[in-house]
């Protein structure tokens, strides 16, 4: 491309002494002269688009890579720009990368009505062919098609950045977005007051999610129940646990269940022991209603009231529970004495089972001692062992559900061997049996 100037002359003037120089010349002081500014070695970007810069007097020139190099012109004398540095006719050019007094100007400038070439704005004057998602910037005789931040050119299209697959410095998740990006945290963090770093959230404070006890960690919670409740299956909620239902051994007689807890209650006749167990009221300690000549017999569950002389003609009390038979004649088939005893046991009791010991009170050494259930055995419930020679055990054979009683009689008979006399003994025994297997 060249540059068309006329050379002008003027007549010889005074010598003026000039220390501003006009735009594109800078003055020094040592040579007390104005020289050029090198714009394309000061400014790394003076061209857009791809175009080659060419400095030259007072300005320079942005020109297509393939174009050739302006022949360099004369410069003006930048201290008095009507006036060129020599007499002789020269070419004259300005920082505008115009010629004064040219008749036609580059492309991208246009003559004003001071015969100089003025830049061209294509972009404000609609004369660039920049796409509609592109923003037209104005250079100096040319103009340059950018893409809105977040899009980079592809060919002549913008067409969206993802940042994301970029430097995005997001903590977590990294969205991109048309034309921009914004960062995500994992479910209990939020986004810091930089957008980009996570940071935890207390749950426990900013929502107080659980019903019960609620501790927070690192990106979530959990909660945890008060004793005697668990948690539902939603993890937050708390239900009653049913200790009542986990086992039939939580309490000896029957439980009650209660929200957050049990309590064990016990069968009249019985106190609470500790938290579980049941154990047997003694009536006859803490109050009875027998008479006085009655006696107080407890058993498990309850009590009873006895005489306190059970005899019977022709038997009369000798001692404490034992009835004799005084009269020889009247006693003749009968026992000689009949003792009278009380126990208790529980229902259900596990069979066999030794429950009361007989044995001779009287030991002759030319005796032999026989034993026998004699009455009260019906059922075949009972069983009488020997033990020795002088005692036996009775032993429960069949296991006895209560409440009951039972009076079962045991016979002792004694034979002398050597007197050649056979005597009876009866111990009448009343066999209580509880309401409870305790």
């Amino acid at each position: 491309m060249t540059i068309a100037a006329s050379a002008v002359s003027q007549e010889a003037e005074e010598p003026v002494s000039y220390t501003q120089c006009t735009e594109g010349y800078e003055y020094d002081p040592i040579k007390e002269v104005c020289k050029d500014i090198d714009e394309c070695a000061l400014v790394s970007d003076a061209c857009k688009g791809g175009m080659k810069c060419i400095n030259h007097y007072g300005g320079y020139l942005c020109l297509p890579q393939n174009r050739t190099d302006p022949i360099p012109q004369t410069p003006l004398n930048p201290l008095n720009p009507t006036n060129p540095q020599t007499p002789q006719t020269c070419t004259q050019s300005n920082h505008r990368g115009v010629a004064a007094g040219a008749t036609q100007c580059l492309l991208g400038f246009t003559l004003d009505e001071q015969n100089y070439c003025q830049d061209v704005d294509e972009c404000s004057q609609g004369l660039h062919t920049c796409n509609a998602d592109q923003i037209c910037y104005n250079t100096r005789g040319s103009y340059t098609c950018q893409c809105h931040p977040g899009y980079q050119k592809h060919g002549e299209q913008c067409v969206d950045r993802n940042e994301c697959m970029l430097s995005h410095y997001c903590m977590h998740r990294c969205v991109n977005t048309a034309g921009s990006y914004h960062c995500e945290c994992k479910d209990g963090y939020q986004l810091a007051s930089n957008n980009h770093s996570c940071v935890d959230v207390n749950e426990c404070d900013l929502t107080q999610p659980c019903q019960h006890q609620c501790f927070n960690l690192l990106g979530s919670y959990i909660c945890q129940c008060d004793q005697g409740y668990e948690l539902a299956p939603d993890s937050v909620s708390c239900v009653d646990i049913d200790e009542c239902a986990f086992s039939s051994y939580m309490c000896q007689y029957v439980c009650i269940n209660s929200p957050g807890g049990y309590s064990c209650i016990c069968p009249e006749g019985y106190q609470l022991q500790r938290t579980r167990m049941c154990q047997d009221i003694n009536e006859c300690d803490t109050g009875h209603e027998c008479r006085e000549d009655e006696m107080c017999w407890n058993y498990y569950g309850g009590h009873r009231c006895y005489p306190q002389n059970p005899c019977l003609e022709p038997y009369v009390l000798t001692s404490e529970n034992r009835c004799s038979c005084q009269s020889a004649g009247a006693c003749r088939g009968l026992s000689q004495s009949i003792v009278y005893k009380y126990m208790s046991i529980h229902s259900e009791r596990t069979v066999p089972a030794d429950i009361f010991q007989i044995q001779a009170t009287n030991i002759f050494p030319s005796a032999h001692y026989t034993f026998r259930i004699k009455a009260g055995n019906d059922g075949g419930e009972f069983f009488l062992r020997r033990i020795s020679s002088v005692g036996a055990m009775l032993v429960l054979t069949k296991s006895l559900e209560g409440p009951q009683e039972l009076i079962v009689d045991l016979e002792m008979i004694t034979q002398h061997t050597v007197m050649n006399y056979r005597s009876s003994s009866l111990l009448r025994l009343t066999i209580i049996v509880g309401p409870y297997p305790f």
